[in-house]
């Protein structure tokens, strides 16, 4: 059903008194209440797959003892998602575009509740010793389900929500990742107290995405509402895809958002995939408590997620609204594609930059005896990376809101016609 009606979105248009002049940029604007569960099963999709991505990280060297895998072997598990969202992430906006959020959507929960399934095989005795193999197979199914999860909030946003309600929706689609890569760091170590458990955590993780698969396939009917929300709903998608891709790297404003942005999107990943490594050498474990610094990481880590997620549904709106008429999925989804492709990078990078160094230390490593890994390069790196894309932004990227400017363009058009025939009638 929808909504009751809202100022310039009424149920009823009020059009008895209007002109035939102004009949005909008259649109009908309305919002339904189901995009609400529309919202709910995209933020459950982007929630559940992130605490897919970041599970086996927390506890990565309980995990690589339990399955006598290698660190490296772990940190691949992590890094498979980057590497496929750099070429899946351009067919996802592709389908996203040209199949529409329904197919996507539904398309990304079979694939996320499947690879949650494939995951748990490892444990499974009679299938085998090919535990690697399971793993990246169950993370690869999840990270196609990434690319396609990751790009649609500002599309729902455009195609369901009115103007002021916009980036409430973005925020709230975007900000369930993060959320996920907190229950995901509290959520492992927490399961994990001793190698047996790993079952039963990898286990947890198929409830989440089994209930997004359950209600996206039964829930979602429609990929767009019988009627726009908005007139940026109306001309949304109105530039084909390979010719919107052309239009986006031609836009200046739009590559530097998209370096800069997916530079934050980089750093946070890898640092993110990474972080349980990082402490363990300085003698924490995997919650943290030991010598009196756990409030000081957890105010560090806090302040990272604050300040860095804050700015991810404002960046997914602003590339919108600097490449408007590009379709919101093309436009949000390359900004993600680079960002994943310099995570690729950053996190070679910071592996490449540590260094082994012999003696004993407070280490809890239980793959590390007699070395201590040193992360101190490593770290310098990152938070140069981080002032260095900070500034850049702040002092080159400028960019008018384009959509807006339509919206605001198409809207005053119909008044100004009706405002000419009344002046016209009143000279005659």
């Amino acid at each position: 059903m929808p909504d009751a009606a809202a100022p310039g979105t009424s149920d009823t248009p009020t059009v008895g008194i209007a002109k035939p002049s102004a009949l005909r940029g008259l649109t009908r604007y309305q919002t339904y209440k189901r995009r609400w569960l529309f919202l709910l099963v995209v933020s459950l999709l982007n929630c559940s797959n992130a605490m897919l991505w970041l599970s086996f990280a927390p506890v990565a060297d309980k995990i690589a003892h339990y399955f006598q895998l290698s660190m490296m072997q772990i940190n691949w598990l992590s890094l498979i998602y980057l590497v496929i969202s750099v070429p899946f992430g351009i067919v996802a906006t592709w389908i996203l575009d040209s199949f529409g959020l329904r197919c996507s959507t539904i398309l990304c929960a079979w694939l996320n509740a499947i690879g949650s399934v494939i995951r748990l095989f490892p444990c499974i005795h009679f299938m085998g010793d090919y535990h690697f193999l399971y793993f990246m197979i169950g993370q690869s199914f999840c990270a196609l389900a990434q690319v396609l999860v990751i790009f649609s909030p500002a599309k729902l946003a455009a195609l369901w929500f009115p103007e002021h309600q916009r980036a409430t929706a973005n925020m709230i689609a975007t900000m369930s990742n993060p959320l996920g890569v907190l229950l995901a760091n509290m959520g492992s170590p927490a399961l994990v107290k001793k190698e047996e458990d790993i079952p039963l955590m990898l286990g947890s993780y198929v409830i989440p995405a089994g209930v997004a698969c359950l209600l996206s396939s039964a829930c979602i009917w429609e990929s767009v509402p019988p009627t726009p929300p908005s007139m940026g709903a109306v001309t949304s998608t109105s530039e084909p895809f390979v010719s919107g891709m052309w239009m986006l790297l031609r836009n200046k404003a739009y590559v530097i958002l998209a370096l800069c942005f997916g530079g934050g999107i980089g750093i946070f990943t890898a640092f993110s995939a990474l972080l349980e490594q990082i402490l363990c050498v300085k003698g924490y474990s995997n919650v943290s408590q030991i010598q009196g610094q756990k409030v000081w990481i957890a105010v560090v880590c806090s302040l990272l997620g604050f300040f860095g997620f804050s700015i991810c549904p404002v960046s997914f709106e602003l590339a919108v609204e600097c490449s408007y008429p590009v379709g919101e999925g093309t436009s949000t989804g390359l900004v993600f594609v680079i960002g994943q492709i310099e995570g690729v990078i950053i996190m070679i990078l910071l592996q490449a930059l540590t260094i082994w160094r012999s003696g004993s230390g407070p280490s809890t490593c239980q793959l590390q005896e007699g070395t201590v890994l040193d992360w101190t390069n490593s770290m310098l790196l990152l938070a140069g990376l981080s002032c260095i894309y900070s500034c850049i932004f702040i002092i080159f990227f400028h960019t008018p809101y384009k959509r807006l400017q339509a919206e605001a363009d198409i809207t005053y058009k119909p008044h100004r016609a009706e405002k000419d025939e009344e002046d016209g009638a009143s000279v005659q």
